[in-house]
């Protein structure tokens, strides 16, 4: 393949270009190549022209997750990302016309048999009449299905990196195609969102529970941090379980999901990156004819729980034969707070690289622990949310010892023992860090999206540049005595025990 517009030279120099840029907060030559429209209709794209091969990343955001989910359908945000992959009204079936008829009886007689399921008591002839109706209808929905029809097609293309990402803040859809093939995104993408299907929804619920099997239920990281959020948050939805409880996701049904879909899968949530060898205009004509005929939608509604203070340290400890594992947590502020930067250059003080406090500390000099690592913005950052710490004792080191050491690296920072060098280099390394996930087109349509899609400008994204650098001592200090307390902690532990023990304490309790 040959490059269309400009030569590789000036790929590589786009290149070069774009760190300096980050570096010098020098908008005005980033925006020469951004092209960016809304739709009559409320759809935003934000168009990079960026030649360095004749490739491009397409970015659908949606600023929906898993925060936004009505209550008792936790994980129906990630079910309905699932059901995106599964085509249209026109990809993915033989006859979308009698496959509907099925879909629309099998979900009919699913309903039924989850409403008679949670009866005060449940009639079992009708439960086994309820099933037999599911599942007759469910073959035969299925005897329609081309199945993945969709990756076939943009595979055959050409595409890379087919996926989709949600989280408490957001669902993400993504892919590249070569640079000829664009219209065929525009064409597809539009497809999917205009035209949802709920093909093979049981199946892919099977999938969901499978996963949750995999990364929860059988993982003590996975159970920790899930009892961990319950805890932390008692309010807000932060406290949910992302992939959803067992019992939500058996309970959903493809009319719950399709309310969804409808109530904030609005015009107004989406926003399109587009980023490679293409030509903008182009781009603009190709968005106006795909996506300029959907209609107009209501506003979806916000979230507007706000978690309140905490009114003491909250602690728990889970017993199991198990590696021991620690987290401890700290209330904090969303990503628009002016204290975010600070408590991110906090958390890159204590615990990033080998030259952190923590990881010198800790796992180097004292080999009290295998992993010392915080984090802020857990588990989102669109809400107020969590700085954490969460540490692996060494054989021989007991949990509690561990968290002790833990909080004398937090002490340190509230007395003000951070030398400006520290600073400095943690905000060379975050600026680089920020660059670095520039470098590559997914990468910038990935954080441009975002960018856009939850603070209303993607310019905040170059701007973050300018709130690590204001950040100064003081602010670290301040920041840590602020939210670094006692009554604003939760900590929660795995504390190994033998199969002896754990059956002798359950027998007690």
């Amino acid at each position: 393949m040959t490059l269309n517009k400009h030569s590789l030279l000036s790929g590589l120099f786009w290149i070069l270009l774009l760190p300096a840029m980050v570096f010098s907060q020098n908008l005005e030559q980033f925006e020469q190549n951004v092209t960016e429209f809304t739709l009559d209709n409320g759809l935003h794209f934000i168009v990079v022209e960026r030649s360095v091969a004749p490739v491009v990343s397409f970015v659908t955001f949606v600023d929906v997750g898993g925060a936004n989910e009505p209550a008792g359908q936790t994980g129906i945000a990630h079910i309905f990302e699932h059901m995106v992959f599964k085509g249209s009204k026109t990809v993915g079936t033989t006859n979308w016309e009698e496959e509907q008829e099925y879909i629309d009886l099998m979900d009919e007689a699913y309903r039924a048999w989850v409403n008679e399921t949670y009866q005060p008591e449940p009639d079992q002839e009708k439960l086994d009449q309820y099933w037999a109706e599911f599942e007759e209808n469910k073959e035969k929905a299925s005897s329609y299905v081309k199945t993945n029809e969709f990756d076939e097609i943009i595979s055959r293309e050409g595409a890379t990196g087919l996926n989709a990402t949600t989280g408490y803040d957001y669902t993400n859809y993504f892919y590249s195609l070569p640079q000829n093939k664009a219209e065929l995104w525009f064409s597809l993408e539009a497809d999917r969102f205009q035209n949802p299907v709920f093909r093979e929804f049981y199946e892919e619920k099977d999938v969901i529970m499978e996963e949750r099997r995999m990364s929860t239920d059988s993982d003590p990281f996975g159970r920790l941090t899930e009892e961990f959020l319950s805890i932390a948050f008692s309010a807000h939805p932060y406290g949910r379980a992302l992939i959803g409880w067992p019992s939500d996701i058996r309970a959903t049904t493809i009319e719950d999901t399709e309310r969804f879909f409808r109530d904030y899968y609005t015009n107004d949530n989406f926003t399109f990156a587009i980023v490679g060898d293409v030509d903008p205009e182009n781009m603009r004509d190709l968005a106006e004819t795909y996506f300029g005929g959907i209609q107009s939608t209501h506003e979806a509604p916000t979230v507007k729980t706000i978690e309140p203070d905490q009114r003491g340290e909250r602690r728990f400890t889970i017993e199991e034969e198990s590696q021991p594992i620690l987290i401890i947590g700290y209330h904090t502020v969303s990503q628009t707070h002016q204290d975010y930067a600070a408590l991110q250059l906090l958390s890159a003080i204590l615990s990033q690289g080998r030259t952190s406090r923590m990881y010198r500390t800790l796992v180097q000099d004292k080999e009290m622990a295998l992993v010392a690592q915080t984090s802020v913005g857990f588990p989102g950052s669109k809400f107020p949310t969590l700085f954490i710490a969460f540490g692996l004792p060494n054989q021989e080191i007991s949990i509690d010892d561990l968290e002790a050491a833990i909080y004398e690296e937090i002490e340190k920072v509230k007395e003000g023992d951070i030398s400006q060098q520290e600073l400095d280099r943690a905000i060379t390394n975050a600026k680089a860090n920020l660059v670095r996930s520039l470098n590559s087109n997914m990468g910038l349509a990935v954080r441009l999206a975002q960018t856009h899609g939850q603070q209303g400008n993607w310019r905040q994204l170059f701007n973050r540049i300018g709130d690590l650098e204001n950040v100064t001592l003081e602010d670290l200090q301040r920041v840590s005595n602020e939210y670094f307390v006692e009554k604003n902690r939760i900590v929660g532990k795995i504390v190994n025990r033998s199969s002896d023990e754990v059956a002798e304490n359950q027998q007690e309790n």
